[in-house]
């Protein structure tokens, strides 16, 4: 799902105009494992439940998250975690006031003047969802503080979403639409700025995580997203799983480390080559934060240690295979 798409994607009229029917892009790469998380996600919403697609960042959490959306065929609202957040930036606040002013001149010798202000309430994304059935994506949801998510108990548990600001309007409280299911995604905690969520919420939600695709999905995907060769695609690939494995938690560097060296390839139709030295320059550029620090001796710089991996996979896709076969 790219964001192109979704933003061309046709809008749904309803209460907020800021929802869109979202449409799988060209790019969209569907393979076996895709697609069972996809259906996975899919049956635990159909059944009424709220998702919680876990895992680290450059997993594909959020794609996942607009195809299942996409496939209950529901206007779908998304929001990104922040910090900052306070319950009014998800349900609505007060905002402005109306003045009404009344002038009784009947009798010509009397003047009344009867004058009343009122405040008008704004919905904001989670309202407007829970009132129109809608799919909300709620995306890195544990970088917003736990305090703030736990307007979501109610929601999740009873289906009822309390507005005590929201009471000249009617009742302290909404019934949530049947239709209405949340996508959450997440970091690890360990990750900077999330925070720890409440285990009542998490207890409220089943949680799918979401590790690393596999070696084809991966070349699928860098492919589709750069346009290069199937072949020159599982060099890079092979090359950024290779360093995965060897750092110290096995999360980074992640598929966007492919797509980003895939994408200056194509651009400059650089062959994945050991011998080509712009090859091996931009690896490093995209790698090395990654996989170590780099460390100056005296002017220069020692060798990359993703050097001996890039020589090493890049090489050994090229070499003859006459070579390849007495090895």
């Amino acid at each position: 799902m790219s964001v192109q798409n979704l933003e061309q994607a046709s809008e749904v009229p309803t209460v907020n105009s800021d929802n869109v029917q979202p449409e799988a892009s060209e790019e969209f790469v569907c393979t076996p494992l895709v697609e069972s998380l996809a259906d996975r996600a899919s049956a635990y919403l159909d059944a009424g439940y709220p998702v919680h697609l876990a895992g680290p960042a450059g997993t594909g959490k959020t794609t996942l998250a607009f195809h299942a959306a996409a496939k209950r065929g529901r206007p779908v609202k998304l929001i990104h975690g922040n910090d900052e957040f306070g319950v009014a930036d998800l349900v609505g606040q007060d905002n402005g006031y109306r003045r009404n002013t009344l002038v009784d001149n009947y009798i010509h010798s009397v003047v009344k003047t009867e004058e009343e202000v009122r405040t008008f309430w704004i919905d904001n994304r989670v309202t407007t969802a829970c009132i129109n059935g809608e799919t909300l994506i709620y995306d890195e949801f544990n970088r917003s503080r736990p305090e703030v998510n736990n307007l979501f108990l109610s929601i999740l548990g009873e289906g009822i979403l309390n507005l005590p600001n929201r009471r000249h309007q009617g009742a302290g409280y909404l019934q949530v639409h049947p239709e209405f299911r949340v996508i959450f995604t997440s970091n690890p905690e360990e990750y900077a700025g999330t925070h720890k969520t409440q285990d009542a919420l998490m207890d409220r939600m089943i949680t799918m995580k979401i590790g690393h695709y596999d070696r084809e999905t991966e070349i699928r995907v860098t492919q589709a997203k750069s346009g290069l060769p199937a072949s020159e695609a599982a060099i890079v690939v092979d090359i950024v799983r290779e360093l995965r494995g060897q750092s110290v938690n096995h999360h980074r560097p992640t598929l966007r480390a492919c797509i980003a060296i895939a994408r200056v390839m194509a651009s400059r139709k650089l062959s994945a080559r050991a011998d080509n030295t712009f090859f091996r320059d931009i690896c490093r550029d995209i790698l090395d934060m990654d996989s170590a620090k780099v460390r100056r001796d005296g002017n220069s710089l020692t060798e990359s240690p993703a050097d001996e991996v890039i020589a090493r996979i890049s090489g050994r896709s090229r070499r003859p295979k006459a070579v390849e076969a007495e090895s």
